[in-house]
């Protein structure tokens, strides 16, 4: 019989979490209240259309810091100012949902932003459905990337998706995760 063990983030939702916003949001039932559904992170390279090994490096980079296997996106329209056509390979992206979601949101939050240099916080927009975008400018702040991956540094895009229906929602379930927001200048 296989036990699996619930994430550290997780168990904080469900124990801790969820009935506080219950309360805090005024929710009569506690399937109304919202949750993290799924975190996208994708990297994307431009100089993948000219350097086929770069791909590799990228895949193999985004499989160590979110511990799965990602896939490759292509070029969905042709931008000739660019020089991308439709169907180029043009950088690599992970789903992650469940656990793996939840271990990732820890690292992220508890070890990888703490180590970006004069961190502020990050802004707490949304993009009006509930849904999070953090950009990250070099992805070697994540403790998996050694000194083998320090000479190629990369930009990431982490895209959290919720169940909220609004922005005040979601923003609320993240700061109940400790996402470190930027403080508003009054």
């Amino acid at each position: 019989m296989k036990t699996t063990q619930k994430a550290r983030l997780e168990e904080l939702y469900t124990k801790e979490i969820r009935p506080e916003l219950k309360t805090k949001l005024g929710l009569k039932n506690i399937m109304a209240v919202p949750r993290i559904e799924k975190i996208v992170v994708n990297v994307g390279a431009t100089g993948a259309t000219n350097d086929s090994k770069l791909l590799p490096v990228i895949e193999k980079g985004l499989a160590r810091i979110t511990g799965q296997a990602p896939i490759r996106t292509k070029a969905r329209k042709s931008i000739a100012g660019f020089k991308i056509r439709e169907g180029m390979l043009l950088g690599a992206k992970v789903t992650l949902r469940r656990k793996r979601m939840y271990e990732f949101l820890d690292k992220l939050i508890n070890l990888a932003l703490p180590k970006v240099r004069d961190f502020q916080g990050v802004s707490d927009k949304l993009d009006r459905r509930g849904n999070y975008n953090l950009g990250i400018k070099d992805w070697v702040i994540f403790p998996e990337l050694d000194q083998e991956f320090d000479e190629k540094s990369f930009g990431m895009n982490i895209t959290i998706c919720t169940s909220a229906k609004n922005d005040d929602h979601a923003r609320e379930l993240l700061r109940m995760f400790n996402v470190p927001f930027r403080k508003r200048k009054a």
